[in-house]
């Protein structure tokens, strides 16, 4: 059955909850979970001193971790906007669809999917990895191999659960988005026991110019916009949230409020326990944080480190699947990842599409400089989101718009992203190229996909055959309920 086809009555009541779709299971509670546990990963405990490396200065350092937030939630409402008004799952890649067409929006999917998407995965991952086993190797590091294998058994198991039931998935997001902002709290609330005992040194001179160099201001805006990266994912599940029209833009407003305020406080402790230099030549700042104030926590801290990681992980996975669910949904990508399990009701095919090529990025393991080649494909691209929005506003002013957004905050948003990618191109111009020349690979892959009939009739068949052998090894079809 067709992915738009309605059921009948008759057939609803024969089958009731039987109907294959994506069931509508995110409370706002777990939206806000999902967002605030994917924007917060690894980052904010481990190193964030590309903020102050840039700034020059513990004052201004702090103004730039505000500013990133205030211009996230400009990003964040833009999209809460188009998510209210194009009811579809996808974020990224179907908002493109709506506003600019399909080759934008494919070449968003395939940059996604060929490096955005499996280069971050795959860093989270060995990040949690390192985290999770070095408190058994110290003082020694823990060995390469060993931190790979947990790795994939880290992500093996998230993929496994999110096939297995979106309950337990959003469920799991929920406490780790606990743990984690407990984790914050515990930092924070150590800090401000120091600064309220007078330990205020670190921040006399906090705006001292004598560091400042103002060429490098963009690039701590850009460490600092990096850290916020999550607040879209609410988008790329728009059709599984309870009431999105009221829910999305709740959601995304108290989602950044919470972590900006959570960026600014944890940083103001990091800077009341450790000294400028101390920020600066640490590897992990939390560590170095729980040395200086309860040295006896530091296995703890690395654990829930990891635990931080993991969460992020989990909510990355169970919300870009929906992409590519969307996008073969659309006719985008092929069939098979547009199916549901028959009885879980998850979108199993998409979800195991994501795992060999992050398998192949954890072996790898050098996957840092991967993450430079993506920058300019993913700030591109939701400039022209926010871009396509203001199209949108144009072409369809009689469009109804639940949560309708001033112009003045996509504009904004959008003049950032293209100062981003000019600061990307002129900064890194080698990775960036790389980066680009990666997504417009993408284009004859589209014409392909869109042109099936102009692939050789034995090969189509093939593929048709290959397709139904999978659909009943997995025990997936297509949706059988409109769900937008």
């Amino acid at each position: 059955m067709g992915a738009s086809q309605e059921p009948s009555a008759d057939r609803g009541k024969k089958t009731g909850d039987g109907v294959v779709y994506l069931r509508k299971k995110i409370t706002l509670l777990r939206a806000i979970t999902l967002t605030v546990g994917t924007i917060i990963g690894s980052g904010i405990f481990i190193s964030p001193k590309g903020v102050l490396k840039n700034s020059g200065n513990v004052g201004l350092s702090l103004l730039i971790w505000v500013a990133s937030g205030v211009l996230s939630m400009c990003g964040a409402l833009s999209y809460a906007d188009l998510g209210t008004s194009i009811k579809k799952s996808g974020g990224h890649y179907i908002f493109l669809l709506e506003t600019l067409g399909p080759v934008p929006a494919f070449l968003r999917l395939w940059a996604e999917f060929v490096m955005i998407r499996p280069a971050n995965i795959a860093m989270v991952c060995i990040v949690f990895g390192r985290y999770i086993i070095e408190p058994l190797y110290v003082p020694c590091n823990a060995p390469t191999t060993a931190v790979k294998l947990v790795s994939a058994i880290g992500i093996a198991f998230l993929v496994a659960l999110n096939c297995w039931s979106v309950s337990w998935a959003a469920n799991l997001q929920t406490v780790f988005t606990v743990l984690k902002l407990l984790t914050i709290a515990l930092i924070i609330v150590l800090g401000m026991i120091a600064l309220v005992g007078g330990k205020t040194e670190n921040f006399q001179d906090a705006f001292d110019t004598s560091s400042l160099a103002l060429d490098k201001i963009p690039l701590a805006f850009y460490s600092g916009m990096f850290a916020f990266g999550g607040w879209f994912y609410i988008t790329f599940v728009t059709e599984e949230v309870i009431n999105p029209e009221r829910n999305i833009p709740i959601t995304v407003i108290v989602s950044l409020i919470i972590v900006t305020i959570c960026y600014l406080l944890t940083n103001v402790s990091y800077y009341t326990v450790l000294t400028t230099s101390e920020v600066l030549t640490s590897e992990a700042v939390a560590m170095s944080f729980a040395d200086y104030t309860v040295p006896q926590i530091s296995p703890v801290i690395s654990l829930l480190v990891a635990m931080s990681c993991f969460g992020a992980l989990n909510g990355g996975i169970f919300a870009s699947s929906r992409m590519l669910f969307v996008a073969s949904r659309e006719g985008h990508w092929p069939n098979l990842f547009s199916m549901i399990h028959i009885r879980r009701h998850t979108p199993l095919p998409a979800l195991l599409l994501m795992m060999p090529l992050v398998f192949l990025m954890i072996g790898i393991g050098d996957i840092y400089g991967l993450l430079n080649f993506y920058s300019f494909s993913r700030w591109l691209f939701m400039g022209l989101v926010t871009i396509g929005l203001i199209l949108h506003r144009r072409r369809h002013p009689d469009l109804p718009r639940p949560f309708k957004v001033p112009l003045i905050i996509p504009i904004v948003f959008s003049t950032m992203c293209i100062f981003i990618v000019g600061m990307s191109l002129y900064s890194d111009p080698v990775n960036t190229g790389i980066g680009c020349l990666i997504t417009l690979s993408g284009v004859p892959v589209y014409y392909i996909t869109i042109h099936k009939q102009l692939l050789p009739p034995r090969l189509r068949e093939t593929i048709n055959l290959l397709t139904l052998k999978m659909q009943v090894l997995m025990e997936v079809i297509p949706q059988e309920i409109k769900t937008y």
